[in-house]
């Protein structure tokens, strides 16, 4: 293989928990090449190892299908650029992370060119639109799950494929330390916490915030004494959180919103209210008892909720095959029922210990060296496409 001065590798991560796992990813491969040009688009978390966003994360960050209709100019704008892009500059390879909607057409055309297509995060082929799979055979060289039942769905269809474990599984310690994350918060060592996550998209925020935060207006009736932590991904999502709260009438209310630490507040909680997605993982692999509730525009909510192949939509439920924790979506997710359920949660000893055991299980299965493992997938993807090259 060239010097890895002479090589680049593209990589998209479409919102923070691809940022997250891509920066796990490339603490791996960014010893194997020292020198390569890591570019493309990312967060924070990738640009830790040397990667330089060509475009700003935050355009990718939409979900719902008509919130992605209102923004398709700019995004399928931004990804015929960087697909232009990296046809001329011919990366040794360009790995999308999660954002299947944005990355496995670029892959497809990547692909095409004879460029070594990777895709880290599988597309939810097992809950629903299980026909992507063709799609997926044709825009990608390999497939990294992180999930083990993931991987005889690959090999099954043909599609070269590594088991990787799930990066959090490493990043999130098996036993979190309330204390420590309680004192770094400033939070009372004795007092009941709640950590709300309504999401890291903007619209995610736009529907959750305010029911969530009415949940929590009625748990503080309740309880008094009860703290409540908000993390937030960035600054503009914190202002738009606060815009929202000021609409709705619910500035005053006690909340903490801290910026960037999700896992300090879940590592302090007693329990959690979190939007389904990456996140309701975390919050399992911290071992909380949690609520996941979803809201989204009426309209997707409609087409959306009849496309899903399984009951569970949260990831600790999908992985239980059962409903260890409450979902709660659209029109169910009212604050007096989220309240509720989070009231369960924080109170039940017997529930808390049961979810204790089942998470802590959970966290076992999906621990692997998944930086050392992606990194060496990527590395066997560039050498086999070198030695095609010089056949």
């Amino acid at each position: 293989m060239a010097s890895s001065a002479d090589l680049s590798v593209a990589l998209v991560a479409g919102e923070t928990s691809g940022d997250l796992l891509a920066g796990r990813l490339l603490s791996g491969l960014r010893p194997l090449l020292p020198e390569a040009r890591l570019h493309g688009i990312g967060g924070p978390h990738m640009a830790q190892h040397g990667f330089v966003s060509d475009w700003p994360m935050e355009k990718l960050a939409v979900r719902g299908l008509f919130e992605v209709l209102a923004h398709y100019r700019e995004i399928k704008g931004i990804q015929t650029a960087l697909k232009q892009q990296l046809l001329r500059e011919r990366p040794a390879a360009f790995i999308g992370v999660d954002a299947p909607d944005f990355n496995l057409s670029l892959e497809t055309a990547l692909k095409g060119a004879g460029i070594p297509t990777m895709h880290f995060i599988s597309p939810s082929i097992w809950a629903w639109r299980g026909g992507r799979i063709r799609k997926i055979a044709a825009a990608v060289s390999h497939m990294l799950v992180v999930f083990p039942f993931e991987e005889q769905l690959y090999r099954d269809a043909g599609i070269a494929v590594t088991y990787v474990g799930h990066p959090l599984a490493e990043v999130i310690p098996m036993t979190p330390d309330v204390a420590g994350a309680r004192r770094t918060l400033n939070l009372p060592a004795d007092a009941p916490v709640i950590a709300i996550l309504p999401g890291s998209r903007m619209s995610e925020l736009k529907y959750n915030a305010v029911p969530f935060v009415e949940a929590a207006r009625l748990l503080l009736a309740r309880a008094p004494a009860l703290r409540i932590v908000v993390p937030m991904a960035g600054a503009a999502q914190a202002q738009y959180f606060a815009r929202l709260l000021r609409e709705a009438g619910l500035q005053d209310l006690p909340l903490q919103v801290v910026l960037q630490a999700s896992h300090t507040a879940l590592a302090a909680a007693d329990a959690v209210l979190v939007a389904s997605g990456t996140a309701s993982l975390e919050v399992a692999l911290f071992k909380k008892p949690m609520v996941i509730a979803y809201k989204m525009l009426r309209a997707s909510w409609e087409i959306m909720r009849h496309l899903g192949y399984q009951p569970w939509i949260g990831l600790p439920n999908i992985l239980a095959r059962t409903f260890l924790v409450p979902e709660l979506l659209q029109h169910a997710a009212t604050p007096a029922a989220l309240a509720d359920a989070l009231w369960f949660q924080l109170q039940d000893a017997g529930n808390r210990k049961m979810l204790e055991r089942r998470f802590t299980d959970m966290h076992h299965a999906l621990l692997r060296d998944t930086a050392r493992e992606s990194a060496q997938a990527v590395m066997n993807l560039i050498d086999g496409a070198g030695r095609s090259a010089a056949g």
